[in-house]
């Protein structure tokens, strides 16, 4: 935070510092965290798995499934599904956890701000 200059009104400061401190708002990073990061982890294999299979077992990769259609491109539209998936799933996820507790924090920083 930046000193407050003589004479200059503290109205409207918050402590920023101290909320990020806080166990609430420790608690909103920690449930974003134990969401995100397995999830990202869990895509980047499943990704680096499909580039290695796709770079290292061609002959399994070119095998037909249905006509033309063969186990390579399923699994690149697999991809897309994927990513699709986690999206909707993250959007729910934030809608139903993360965004009651950030609105909770941003009220009482509004309140705390308009008290000043």
């Amino acid at each position: 935070m930046t000193d407050t200059p003589p004479g200059a009104s503290t109205r409207g400061r918050i402590d920023y510092i101290a909320e990020e401190n806080s166990p609430r708002f420790r608690e909103l990073k920690r449930t974003h965290r134990s969401f995100v990061f397995p999830l990202s982890a869990f895509f980047l294999v499943w990704y680096f798995v499909y580039v290695l299979l796709a770079g290292f077992a061609k002959d399994f990769m070119s095998q037909p499934v249905i006509g033309d259609i063969n186990v390579g491109l399923l699994i690149g539209l697999g991809q897309f599904v994927t990513t699709f998936g986690i999206t909707l799933w993250y959007v729910s996820f934030a809608n139903n956890k993360l965004d009651p507790k950030s609105a909770a924090i941003r009220e009482d920083l509004e309140n705390q701000e308009a008290r000043a």
